[in-house]
């Protein structure tokens, strides 16, 4: 039965690369409704290919994957893009901006995919993480930090159930990782669900629950600085 304070719901998510390699196994967690998760671990964690898989950019091996009600390990490659183009903001290390787009053209390129592409409602989001002078830049014109907040940008113009983020201050510096969290700290007390890849404590500190992941395994949970679950070999 679907319950409506639950945004994500993993039961018993497996993921093989091949019949030796298995990046996720038996990962199971719930996510409510506004809540705020960060998962960490170190580099092969599987960490990144649970991301991938609960943003629909991959599939898993066994296991459900429930979004909103809806499994998406279940539905078709048509109907899991446009579900994902639905329901679910993407937020990356690497920018994946348009380099002959600007600021302005590459959010509403996101909004084109959706098929209502609106130019004053790009705008007001682009004016929401501080761009509002930048919107016809292209991205070559942009620091790192403002790059990243285009990105954001596209990802919540579609009003995403679900916003999640891949090492989204990986690549910046200090005091523009502190703009791009305190953006995210502001999507956070509007309500939305947010679900974030992170190797910085001070980042994932910021998060209602920290999850580690080791070696395709949940290790520990911790919710609000408090241990409250710790796998058992």
């Amino acid at each position: 039965m679907r319950n409506p304070e639950l945004a994500l719901v993993i039961k018993n998510l497996t993921k093989y690369y091949d019949e030796k390699v298995c990046a996720l196994k038996d990962i199971s967690l719930s996510v409510h409704r506004g809540e705020w998760i960060t998962i960490m671990g170190s580099s092969g964690s599987g960490k990144t290919t649970f991301l991938n898989i609960i943003s629909g950019l991959d599939r898993p091996t066994n296991g459900e994957v429930i979004i909103n009600g809806s499994d998406i390990a279940r539905v078709s490659t048509d109907e899991l893009t446009r579900f994902r183009r639905e329901n679910i903001g993407l937020v990356f290390q690497q920018f994946y901006l348009i380099r002959y787009l600007n600021a302005l053209e590459n959010v509403m390129l996101a909004q084109y995919f959706h098929s209502m592409a609106d130019e004053e409602e790009a705008r007001q989001a682009l004016k929401m993480v501080g761009l509002g002078d930048r919107l016809h830049h292209l991205p070559s014109q942009l620091s790192g930090g403002e790059q990243q907040r285009v990105c954001l940008a596209r990802a919540l113009i579609n009003s995403p159930k679900l916003l999640l983020a891949d090492e989204p201050t990986g690549n910046l510096d200090k005091a523009n990782e502190e703009m791009v969290m305190r953006l995210f700290q502001e999507r956070h007390k509007e309500g939305y669900t947010i679900v974030m890849v992170t190797h910085d404590p001070e980042v994932a500190q910021l998060a209602d629950r920290v999850i580690h992941f080791d070696h395709g395994r949940i290790l520990s949970e911790k919710q609000n600085g408090v241990q409250c679950v710790e796998a058992t070999s």
